[in-house]
């Protein structure tokens, strides 16, 4: 089961979508499944978020088959093969079609609650679906997003059948047409990309690949569409917190789960990292095995416009160091950094600080060796994770890890390259830099208290 639930598979798609993120985007949700996923992506991406109405047309006898699909404006999607078939009448298809053109026409009126449509005019539309089994829905909606102006079209969702995959990509013609109600048809029912992240090779129904996928209700529908539910991403333990570093006040989030055996902090070169979907997986890894994090902008957003300051290392570090003292005395947990980008230098000057213990340093990727010679006095355990493609850098924390005269180690991670964007190369590093935690936390954790009785 790769995922938890929607909203699981949601924060995970997200982090595949990250480079969308401040782009002109909107995402389109297909109910009711794909509205709890697409939430994630939305909040994530910072992109405004609406649904693509459109309804499966399933086999008279066996509801769960497509035969095709139909949306908002009179588009229609049906398998002309499969019809004939099956031996589908056009008298039951009418039949079929009418009936789910009247439940289209309700959740319409339900979901927007009279709101406007959101314009996808001259945007990336990104369509979101919790799978795909058969693509026909995708397939109108890709064919909505485009009638309403879309000028690109992305197809995203967490699981697919390779075959339906394949097809979004491929001439929608051979897989059935999209109509407009009129006999017009047009081929415009492929995507300019498709996003999945599993393509299970023995795959028979999107659920088989949820731990929970029950059913969505409309009113969750209508909550999420009205921006009514909680923060998105927002886990037990969730708030959000400002840190004073000086008098320059920095945001985060906190994440501390029950009984957590430490607080990794997350440091990157940039601001809005605790909006950063990538930065959210990698901590969603960190909540399931007990460890608390914090997301914290090193940067404000006016800082985060001057490029010079995102390599600032020593002005990162110094935060960071602020941020430690602060999550310290707040938690009374053993602190760990998770650097990447220049965050990575800033985490490694930072664990030299004398004012401040920090029991692990993972860098993922990044510059560790903008920290230059303060490389030298880094006792702190530190796990270095590189991409088995990303040849440069793969050197660069070679060199990097044979300069540290603490407990340090490489892991590379086949077949990623610099950013760890293809399929399960965040989730392996993820899952690496989890490993270093769980045994340097728990140690600290063991040690801290076994000191305090000593006393």
């Amino acid at each position: 089961m790769p995922f938890a639930d929607r909203r699981d598979a949601g924060r995970r798609l997200a982090a595949r979508l990250d480079r969308w993120r401040s782009r002109d985007v909107v995402v389109l949700a297909i109910p009711r499944g794909g509205v709890p996923v697409a939430f994630e992506v939305a909040g994530a991406l910072g992109a405004p978020l609406d649904v693509v109405l459109v309804r499966k047309l399933g086999l008279p006898f066996q509801p769960e088959l497509a035969l095709g699909a139909i949306g908002e404006g009179g588009l229609r999607v049906a398998d002309p093969d499969l019809v004939r078939r099956l031996g589908v009448s056009a008298a039951d298809l009418a039949a079929v079609e009418a009936a789910e053109r009247s439940e289209l026409e309700r959740r319409a009126a339900r979901f927007r609650a009279g709101r406007e449509r959101v314009s996808a005019a001259g945007r990336t539309a990104i369509v979101v679906d919790d799978g795909l089994a058969t693509g026909s829905t995708a397939r109108v909606a890709v064919t909505a997003a485009r009638a309403a102006g879309a000028a690109r079209v992305v197809v995203a969702v967490p699981v697919g059948a390779a075959q339906a995959v394949a097809a979004l990509h491929a001439n929608a013609g051979g897989a059935g047409r999209a109509d407009d109600g009129a006999g017009r048809a047009d081929c415009a029912g492929c995507a300019d990309e498709v996003v999945c992240l599993e393509c299970p090779p023995e795959f028979t129904a999107v659920g088989q690949w949820y731990a929970d996928f029950s059913q969505t209700p409309d009113e969750e529908v209508t909550r999420l569409l009205a921006g009514e539910d909680c923060v998105p991403g927002r886990a037990p333990g969730d708030e959000d917190v400002t840190v004073f570093a000086g008098a320059v006040p920095l945001a985060g989030r906190l994440t501390v789960p029950d009984r957590a055996a430490g607080v990794v902090v997350f440091a990157h070169g940039s601001g809005s990292e605790r909006y950063s979907p990538r930065a959210r997986s990698a901590a969603d890894t960190l909540h399931r095995a007990g460890i608390a994090t914090l997301l914290v902008d090193l940067l404000t957003p006016s800082e985060e416009a001057d490029r010079a300051r995102l390599f600032a290392v020593e002005l990162l570090a110094n935060r960071l160091v602020e941020v430690t003292r602060w999550v310290r005395a707040r938690t009374g947990l053993p602190v760990g950094y998770y650097g990447t980008g220049t965050g990575a230098a800033a985490a490694l000057c930072a664990a030299t600080d004398y004012r401040v213990e920090v029991a692990a340093v993972v860098a993922r990727g990044g510059r560790p060796d903008l920290a230059g010679k303060r490389l030298g006095w880094v006792r702190t355990p530190t796990l270095l994770i590189a991409g088995a493609h990303d040849t440069a850098l793969r050197e660069l924390h070679r060199d990097t890890c044979a300069r540290l005269p603490g407990e340090s180690r490489l892991a590379i991670v086949p077949g990623a390259t610099q950013l760890f964007e293809e399929p399960g190369a965040l989730d392996a590093a993820a899952c690496l830099a989890r490993d270093w935690y769980r045994e340097h936390l728990t140690r600290a954790r063991i040690g801290g208290a076994a000191g305090r009785h000593s006393r």
